[in-house]
């Protein structure tokens, strides 16, 4: 299907995450922002009054109904994903879906089916992939800077960011703290890592904090607080490549740590890295320890920067003119190893991934 410029887009969902979309697509020359859906309309109305919008959407079918747009990105809760882009995608729409593409592997799966089937881009909300730290070190590593990666540690620890809502409520976010900011990490170090072929999972679970209402500073609350919380508070897993590499990745949003940490670092026989809580690379040289820091408008994730550079990529992916950077398969992964992390963590023992079909 060729397309037009600008690029026609639908933004459906119009919680925190859309505004992030919306600031994005203003920037790109090659888009045009057709309408804000949302089931809540007032919700939609609001947001889209905010960026200049006038056309909203109570439904899917009605964003699936307008024939300039040409492209949707959803914003929604986590566990209704897989419907809403499946049906976009059978309507003949290209597709940008935050993180996580499913809660579920089948879901995943039957998303990449339907991408199979329609021919049309997608493309996974990863975010960070497109940071300009995240693109500096992806260049070194490329180049073999590093040598071969064995070895990655994914960590995003909150003392009380728990944001309430919908994400304590596992029939809409799926999961907890691993299902969402960990998945952010998991995605972000296994990507560096040159995406090997996940094996084995063992992980583990706890619930033993909860919301936390009142204790702070948050971040981030849903709109729909006060909804009790059914998640972990704490996960982590250790998961085994084919190529015999292994990553370690934990995620709370409740924890009695001295202070919040992000960590993302990956290790190679030839030097290492972290990318987070800012990029600098470590190697040897004269038998002597060397720490690089490199020169950059940001050794860490501008969220500015990293969604006006997704959205740059989608919309040229959708025109034709280059490749997606996050595609419907690296989804597929990640929620692959969510799931078997939660499976792990629920046996009590490492599980072992089942192939993928085909």
């Amino acid at each position: 299907m060729g397309e037009t410029v600008p690029l026609g887009v639908a933004v459906v969902g119009a919680g925190t995450i859309a505004a992030d979309h919306l600031r994005a697509y203003a920037a790109e020359p090659d888009a045009q922002v057709i309408g804000v859906g949302d089931r809540h309309l007032e919700r939609a109305r609001a947001l889209a009054a905010a960026y200049g919008i006038e056309q909203v959407y109570g439904s899917l079918a009605e964003v699936l109904a307008d024939d300039r747009v040409r492209a949707v990105s959803i914003c929604t809760a986590n566990t209704s994903h897989a419907e809403l882009a499946v049906a976009a995608l059978d309507a003949g729409r290209h597709l940008l879906v935050e993180k996580p593409l499913a809660t579920t592997l089948a879901d995943a799966l039957d998303i990449q089916v339907a991408a199979d089937r329609s021919g049309s881009v997608v493309q996974v909300g990863f975010v960070r992939r497109f940071s300009g730290n995240v693109r500096t070190l992806k260049r070194f590593i490329d180049a073999g800077d590093l040598g071969d990666l064995y070895y990655g540690r994914a960590t995003n620890l909150r003392r009380a960011g728990h944001p309430g809502g919908w994400y304590g409520d596992p029939t809409r976010s799926g999961g907890g703290p691993l299902m969402d900011i960990g998945s952010h990490v998991l995605d972000l170090c296994w990507y560096l890592m040159g995406r090997p072929e996940p094996v084995t999972v063992s992980a583990n679970r706890y619930a033993r904090l909860g919301p936390r209402p009142g204790v702070g500073p948050r971040r981030y609350t849903a709109r729909d607080s006060g909804v009790p919380s059914e998640v972990e508070d704490l996960a982590n897993a250790v998961i085994r490549f084919a190529d015999g590499a292994s990553l370690l990745v934990e995620a709370s949003y409740s924890l009695h740590a001295p202070a919040d940490e992000l960590r993302v670092a990956v290790y190679g026989d030839r030097g290492g890295a972290e990318v987070e809580p800012q990029l600098r690379l470590s190697t040897e040289r004269h038998q002597t320890m060397l720490t690089s820091v490199p020169q950059l408008d940001s050794l860490t994730f501008d969220a500015d920067d990293g969604f006006r550079a997704e959205i740059a990529n989608f919309v040229a992916a959708c025109l034709g003119r280059e490749p997606a950077l996050a595609p419907v398969a690296d989804g597929v992964q990640v929620v692959r190893m969510v799931e078997a992390a939660y499976a792990s963590a629920a046996a009590g023992a490492e599980v072992a991934l089942a192939p993928l079909p085909g």
